[in-house]
């Protein structure tokens, strides 16, 4: 009985002095990242991107320990973290809505999330440190750039209301004429009072503002709400 308690807690010494501050610090890593793809409302959220971190570390000393227990190679558990994380992301990019293509960011940062686990668990932990940081700072200000600067293309929605569906769908498509694009995804709804009606236009920043105003502006329509992009990375 001493010698199973004496072996136990020359294990737990061990675990506590290494593995388990690298499990921790794997887990809060990963939660930190996982917590601004939360806040943006992603699928992979804060639970993801902390177990995908959490597992990618216990995976990698799980590499070790048991070849050295073993005499075995130490990099063939670690060395599949990679596929199996691909087969995650790839389950993360959606296509719909003709040509548009989201989850790509995600499933991006899933992979990278992924090698910060690695590197938790293989004790590198200032490259993993280094590594959150940045990507954090590449989630934050990088989109913001993409929008303000018109770079990159975005699906909005909006809802607009009016007296006759078919007055609005004309007025959209006119509007729409100025940025060379139409309306998709139209859905109509109507209502004792009025008609609305909803739809998606893709676009840079620029020219959803442009789309706005138009709308806006017109004398047709009653109340134009725009709802925000959809699905943004």
């Amino acid at each position: 009985m001493h010698h199973i308690y004496q072996t136990l807690s020359d294990e737990m010494s061990s675990i506590a002095g290494v593995s388990i501050i690298r499990l921790v610090l794997a887990a809060i890593l990963g939660g930190v990242i996982g917590i601004e793809r939360e806040m943006k409302h992603r699928p992979a959220g804060l639970r993801t991107n902390l177990f995908i971190c959490f597992g990618a570390a216990m995976f990698t000393l799980l590499s070790d320990d048991l070849a050295a227990q073993h005499i075995g190679d130490h990099t063939r558990i670690a060395a599949q973290i990679i596929p199996g994380i691909g087969f995650i992301g790839a389950g993360s990019i959606i296509h719909s809505r003709g040509d548009l293509v989201t989850g790509i960011t995600s499933a991006a940062t899933l992979f990278v999330v992924a090698s910060v686990g690695m590197a938790v668990g293989g004790g590198l932990y200032l490259t993993a440190i280094f590594a959150t940081v940045l990507i954090i700072i590449c989630l934050l200000l990088l989109g913001n750039a993409e929008r303000q600067l018109s770079i990159k293309p975005q699906v909005f929605t909006y809802e607009v209301t009016g007296q006759n569906s078919d007055d609005m769908s004309a007025e959209i498509n006119r509007v729409l004429e100025c940025i060379h694009s139409m309306a998709q995804d139209v859905q109509i709804a109507s209502t004792r009072q009025h008609v609305r009606l909803q739809f998606d236009v893709e676009g840079t920043r620029r020219e959803q503002d442009k789309v706005l105003k138009g709308l806006r502006d017109s004398q047709v329509l009653e109340n134009v709400i725009p709802l925000g992009p959809v699905q943004p990375e």
